[in-house]
């Protein structure tokens, strides 16, 4: 079943769930005490986290879980906002350079 465009209150359950994604992003940036241009990244942690860890009661399994059918992994969990270290293996260091002309 479809709703009609810019009519949230058609569809309370999406609308739960996204006000549930930015309040605990809100929480995150104020916690970690990061700008607010990461609103995205908050998110995208906040999604990922529930996603992983919100248990269904009705089938003891994590959203993760019944959509892959196997048990999701926890060892990418990180403190939102913890200091973290880009690491430069070598490979495709140069593929957004410029292209020489050829001439």
């Amino acid at each position: 079943q479809t709703s009609v465009a810019r009519t949230p209150e058609q569809n309370g359950v999406v609308e739960r769930r996204n006000r549930t994604l930015v309040e605990a992003a809100r929480t995150m940036l104020c916690a970690a005490k990061v700008p607010l241009f990461f609103w995205a990244e908050a998110i995208e942690a906040a999604c990922f986290t529930q996603n992983r860890s919100l248990v269904i009661p009705r089938h003891e399994k994590t959203p993760y879980h019944i959509i892959n059918d196997r048990k999701p992994s926890v060892k990418f969990f990180y403190i939102f906002g913890s200091i973290c270290y880009i690491v430069r293996d070598g490979e495709n260091l140069d593929k957004m350079k410029e292209k020489d002309d050829g001439t």
